[in-house]
């Protein structure tokens, strides 16, 4: 058995991180897609290793000999890479092929090697990697049966997302054997490329040979436990670091996303709650219902939509303004805030991390639940020099609640004191008391320097889409950040 890789292309899609480098030898955590996937290969105890070049071909050429691996590495130069695609570099490999069975891959892939003993190990002679499909992956798909027989290869433009639950994305790793290179595949695919030129893709000749009924090659589906990506762009790169990384430090990577776990298909992700119970499927039904035009046509702006959430919430719309989530909100009236700010730690970091660290007057519980009321904070800060309060209630991520009457006290008295007091209630329609929400026009009227902030995503369980509100009676608060945030910050799904 011998390995054949296709590294040919410029990879133009990773910009600059291509210009000096070929784009398998871009770095996935310190080590380059090449070497991770060359070490693999030569582990393996292959007869031999092929690698087909195009882009920086002797600089690529002599990377891989400093490498020091045992295998024999054969190289093949495709001299007119910027003009075709990887059907020709398939060609140029034929007469390499036609000697040998062979595993072949394209150079811009990651996986561990349980990929390649995946292959190995099975007694099949023409073999296809497959994997489920998710959202994530493009490029060209397969339907299989139950016998992980290959019964259609579905490329890009055939592509049927009601048929998505069918499909399997190929992982760009096939075993072909001698007799299937010599009596099958070459003659096809010299038959393609005297008709079709050589600019398109070597699944495109599979996909012919399967249409004709020739089953010569099957798939094979990788245990969930495999790893692997492809990666075409940035993007992918910074999910690929992410998915190759271990404990603390892919713990690290993820989190810096803030978000996009839908991305990483069997991560369950807890940090953030949301109602179970919404959306319901009609609002669902709905929303696709009416996809189409909400993705054509511009929402309304900022003084509609104003307007809607008035309505919604019972509150006067010179009392209430709509962000793009809470976060937008929430940095849109820190900008607005002087002097010291009281915090309660631990708490949901975007308050402080929009405000200067040296105005921070921080309360932290002295106890192993972290729990508190208002006495508490108003013992604490009875002899602090503070402008402003931030409350979470409940508090994130302790779960901390503190009950409305007490909300009430800790709001006379930051009215006393001529304290600004931001209550965030993003989680409050999780509390156990009824009737708990301060976005009212009577609470709202009882102080002028009283703000409550709401994430409507946890309530309705849209996360995804974007929503939250500021209230308060301060009108001139409410109009400075109408103007601001931007005049669309609400895209045409949230205001749906």
């Amino acid at each position: 058995m011998q390995g054949l890789i296709l590294a040919a292309g410029m990879g133009s899609r990773l910009k600059k991180l291509t210009e000096n480098n070929t784009k398998s030898m871009v770095e996935v955590n310190g080590v380059s897609l090449i070497e991770r996937m060359l070490r693999i290969l030569d582990s393996k105890k292959l007869s031999r290793i092929i690698v087909v070049t195009g882009y920086k071909s002797d600089f690529f050429i002599q990377y891989i000999n400093g490498l020091n691996l045992s295998t024999k590495i054969v190289f093949i130069n495709n001299d007119i890479y910027d003009k075709t695609n990887n059907i020709y570099s398939m060609y140029l490999a034929k007469d390499e092929m036609i000697k040998e069975d062979t595993i072949t891959l394209e150079s811009d892939l990651i996986f561990n090697d349980e990929m390649i003993d995946t292959i190995l190990n099975d007694a099949r002679d023409n073999l296809a990697l497959v994997a489920k499909y998710e959202p994530w992956m493009d490029g060209t798909c397969l339907k299989i049966n139950e016998k992980e027989e290959i019964l259609e290869f579905v490329s890009g433009k055939e592509f049927n997302f009601h048929d998505a639950n069918q499909y399997y994305k190929t992982i760009n790793i096939y075993k072909f054997s001698k007799d299937f290179s010599t009596n099958t595949y070459f003659p096809f695919l010299e038959a393609f490329m005297s008709t079709n030129g050589k600019n398109d893709y070597y699944e495109a000749v599979l996909k012919i040979i399967i249409g004709l009924g020739k089953n010569h090659i099957e798939a094979k589906c990788i245990d969930d436990s495999v790893k692997w990506y492809e990666i075409d762009d940035e993007q992918d790169l910074d999910i690929a670091s992410s998915i190759f990384s271990e404990g603390e430090k892919k713990l690290g990577k993820m989190q810096e996303r803030y978000g996009g776990y839908w991305r990483y298909p069997k991560l369950l992700d807890f940090c953030y709650l949301v109602n179970p119970y919404f959306p319901p499927k009609k609002m669902i039904d709905e929303f696709q219902y009416s996809f189409k035009t909400l993705l054509e046509q511009y929402p309304s702006g900022l003084k509609v939509n104003s307007s809607l959430c008035a309505k919604i919430f019972g509150v006067s719309v010179d009392k209430i303004v709509v962000g793009n989530g809470a976060a937008e909100l929430i940095k849109s009236v820190m900008g607005t805030l002087q002097g010291n700010v009281g915090f309660i730690r631990p708490t949901f970091e975007e308050y402080p991390n929009r405000y200067d660290k040296l105005n921070e007057i921080v309360y932290i519980p002295n106890n192993n639940n972290f729990s508190y009321d208002a006495n508490d904070l108003i013992q604490f800060y009875s002899d602090k020099d503070i402008k402003s309060l931030i409350l979470i209630n409940p508090d994130n991520p302790t779960g901390n609640y503190i009950k409305k009457a007490s909300i009430l006290e800790l709001l006379n008295w930051c009215k006393e004191k001529d304290i600004t007091f931001i209550l965030d209630e993003s989680f409050v329609d999780f509390a156990e008391e009824e009737d708990s929400s301060f976005i009212n026009e009577e609470y709202l009227n009882l102080y002028d320097k009283f703000i409550v902030v709401k994430s409507i995503s946890k309530s309705y369980g849209v996360p995804g889409v974007r929503l939250g509100v500021l209230c308060t009676s301060n009108t001139n608060l409410i109009e400075h950040i109408k103007k601001d945030v931007s005049i669309w910050n609400i895209n045409s799904f949230g205001e749906f």
